[in-house]
């Protein structure tokens, strides 16, 4: 249940009127994992700072500089609907105990700094993001990684790899499970069981379905909020989607490729800016957009690689952007056509329904920084007039098109070298800092471009070893 909390008075008051027993507050590292701790009720005040250790927090303090504190922010009470126990869940921002400012390297303080930084360009005084964050729906996984073994097994009902078991049929197939209805579409009832915790937590849904790959790929569509609230309501969908399916003895993952020659999980994202309640995309330019959101799409596309370190911020990532899977790959806009990065949706001529839709970006993405660094570019493409050039008016995966469209880089290396060389516009208004690029970029590299570009890989057997 979503609360309407404004003020620490009104989270006393919730927790008495509710009986809650405990408050869970939560916040997010570096990386996008949301991270909590527990307090009786009889030891909380939603006026404390509540210390904690930040040199545990992947991306967040060394050792000699650990103790970090957290403050609530009452506007995102919500009653748990995850714990068994009257618990009330409170989001935090993340504050250094010293100086009494907030920490550089918080997501949720660049989020919130972003906002600000639009504010004070007078271009506009909201920005509006919808995020698609799809996901599969498995039965069971197994997987390791050592020195001498490595492998990966996924299992679903609905998998056609599961046609030769007797079993009651109904498979779907590769790239089958666009809208199918039941008794192909086997997680109907669980979907809407995740659709109703989201409305009592205070999500606003507007439709859910089977998508396109097969073994329980799904989609639950949120309605579009302002960016922080977005970006905040992104990490309530995980946590609830998730804790939903474990219930049903179901796993889920939003990792963006689980699945070899299938359709992987993306995030499209759309976004518009309004100002004093009206939209500032609609207008008479291409596809019903004004010159405004033309140059938001030029910052964009101008910036791309370097936000794919942001927004498609996985080695795994890149198993999902290559042509021929509905992958967003090509470095262009257009209303309709799926295969550019950035697509203009067509379906209302309401001037509030105008935005854009970028389609690159995955549910690997921590979402504050991911919409962040997405505004920054729109707003650098705006404050420079970049003309995003023609529009894509064909299918850019044909042979006679693909060798003369430019893609967008094809490793989590290469965007990160692209984010070290292209970062100026994000550090507009001390909106991101130097210091969380850096802690970033180095963690990345390390922990998991390395990680993997080391590492033999099991199809590296089938391939050579009987050479």
């Amino acid at each position: 249940m979503h609360l309407n909390c404004n003020t620490p008075e009104d989270v006393r008051a919730a927790i008495q009127d509710l009986e809650i027993k405990m408050v869970d507050v939560k916040f997010t590292d570096l990386f996008g994992q949301w991270q909590h701790f527990s307090i009786p009720v009889e030891e909380f005040d939603p006026e404390d700072d509540l210390g904690f250790d930040g040199s545990s927090i992947r991306g967040f303090q060394s050792i000699e500089a650990s103790d970090m504190v957290l403050r609530v922010d009452p506007t995102t009470a919500m009653v748990d609907p995850v714990c068994a126990m009257p618990t009330l869940s409170l989001i935090c921002d993340v504050y250094d105990p010293l100086t009494g400012e907030a920490y550089s390297r918080d997501p949720r303080r660049v989020a919130r700094a972003a906002v600000a930084y639009l504010e004070r360009t007078g271009i506009a005084d909201t920005a509006y993001f919808g995020p698609e964050a799809e996901f599969f729906i498995f039965d069971a996984v197994s997987y390791e990684a050592g020195r001498n073994a490595a492998g990966y097994y996924l299992d679903s009902e609905e998998g056609p790899w599961n046609s030769g078991d007797l079993s009651l049929g109904h498979k779907v197939g590769w790239k089958g499970g666009y809208f199918p209805v039941s008794p192909l579409d086997t997680h109907q009832d669980l979907r809407s069981e995740m659709v109703r915790a989201l409305v009592d937590a205070g999500v606003d849904v507007e439709v859910h379905h089977h998508e396109v790959a097969t073994a329980g790929q799904a989609e639950i569509d949120m309605k579009f909020k302002p960016l922080l609230r977005m970006a905040d309501q992104l990490q309530v969908y995980k946590y609830i989607i998730k804790n939903v399916a474990r219930r049903h003895g179901k796993t889920v993952t939003f990792m963006p490729k689980p699945l070899f020659e299938d359709n992987g999980s993306g995030m499209h994202t759309h976004q518009s800016l309004w100002k004093d309640g009206q939209p500032l995309f609609a207008g008479d330019r291409y596809a019903g957009l004004s010159q405004l959101a033309m140059w938001y799409i030029g910052g964009i596309l101008k910036h791309i690689n370097s936000l794919l370190a942001f927004c498609a911020p996985l080695t795994n990532s890149y198993r999902r952007l290559v042509p021929g899977y509905e992958a967003p790959v090509v470095v262009a806009y257009s209303a309709r056509n799926r295969s550019a990065a950035i697509r203009i949706p067509m379906y209302s001529p309401s001037p509030k329904a105008k935005r854009i839709e970028f389609r690159c970006p995955d549910p690997g993405a921590n979402p504050y920084l991911a919409f962040a660094a997405m505004l920054m570019a729109g707003l650098d493409g705006i404050k420079n007039q970049i003309d995003p050039g023609d529009p894509a008016e064909v299918d850019l995966y044909e042979a006679e098109h693909i060798a003369r469209v430019e893609q967008v880089k094809g490793s989590l290396g290469e965007v990160l070298d692209a984010l070290e060389e292209d970062h100026a516009y994000l550090l507009e208004g001390g909106v991101f800092t130097a210091d969380l690029l850096e802690a970033y970029i180095a963690y990345k590299r390390e922990n998991e471009v390395d990680a993997v570009r080391l590492r033999p890989h099991p199809q590296e057997f089938v391939m050579y070893y009987g050479i």
